[in-house]
């Protein structure tokens, strides 16, 4: 069994999740149950259902962070020295050579990739182009709109 990388402050971010949803979460959820429970007949009763509900969701994630969390690879970018070369962890900054537009992705574990805060799975079809390449070095990728052209404008670790 491969250990999937994540990067140390993703792990961080992961376990403070974990945290919340242990000692926030989860007893505010039983407090919902419990209270649902007291009015009576449970079969006709929303609120108990959607607590019940609600419960298994975040066991479900308490499950999948811990799992996740217990097999993976922390990797402390901050350690990394591997030059001017795109690596996992580094932050890319980039320029679409087709419209000129700009744009900032870091390269993370599969576990803490979220493309609204800019965090590329480092098994995405753009994060396996960059591995490898420098700045100043141009490269395609195939997106799901099709063949995307970018230069690497700079690399960076954080």
């Amino acid at each position: 069994m491969s250990r999937a990388p994540i990067t140390k402050v993703g792990s961080e971010r992961l376990r403070g999740e974990l945290e919340r949803l242990k000692s926030v979460e989860r007893p505010k959820i039983i407090a919902a149950i419990a209270e649902a429970r007291a009015h009576g007949d449970l079969k006709e009763n929303a609120e108990y259902h959607a607590a019940r509900e609600q419960q298994s969701f975040i066991e479900g994630r308490i499950a999948e962070l811990e799992a996740a969390l217990s097999t993976a690879e922390v990797i402390d970018v901050s350690r990394l020295s591997p030059g001017n070369k795109v690596v996992f962890g580094a932050t890319v900054d980039l320029e679409d050579e087709d419209s000129g537009e700009a744009v900032t992705y870091q390269i993370v574990g599969d576990l803490e990739a979220d493309i609204k805060q800019r965090l590329i799975a480092v098994s995405s079809p753009i994060a396996r182009a960059l591995i490898g390449k420098s700045a100043g070095d141009s490269f395609e990728f195939t997106a799901p709109n099709g063949v995307k052209h970018y230069e690497i404008t700079g690399v960076s670790y954080e």
